[in-house]
């Protein structure tokens, strides 16, 4: 399983997920699972072309990987908007979130030990932009 941490100008895109019903109303990172011949990055970019509608560049993956049930594991990478404006066609809702807001949604359980290094990568996005 793949997560795709979407950032721009210091925030990172989370999405509000509709279903299965234990999940429905919390957030996550768009992203699913890598096909047989697929790479991570392939599928990456193709998830969030299906959940999103935009294309994205993967910049870097984030440490470690979180456990998904019993026999899945999700990795997150930090992407970038390569085309068009993210718009939720699979969740009810997008938000962007800075590095201090990131505990303003409820996340589901995998996605969280990714916030931590998440919230350094925001904090030195943000500081890029200001330098420019």
């Amino acid at each position: 399983m793949v997560g795709a941490a979407v950032v721009r100008g210091g925030a990172v895109l989370a999405c509000r997920r509709t279903a299965p019903p234990e999940a429905a109303g919390r957030w996550e990172f768009p992203g699913g699972k890598v096909e047989s011949g697929e790479t991570p990055e392939a599928a990456l970019t193709r998830e969030v072309v299906e959940e999103l509608g935009c294309t994205v560049v993967v910049e870097h993956w984030l440490d470690g990987a979180a456990a998904i049930g019993g026999s899945h594991r999700l990795r997150v990478a930090v992407v970038r908007l390569d085309e068009g404006e993210p718009r939720p066609v699979e969740h009810d809702a997008v938000r962007w979130l800075g590095a201090d807001q990131l505990d303003e949604v409820d996340w589901l359980e995998p996605d969280r030990p990714f916030l931590a290094e998440l919230a350094e990568v925001l904090r030195q996005d943000r500081g890029d932009r200001r330098d420019r």
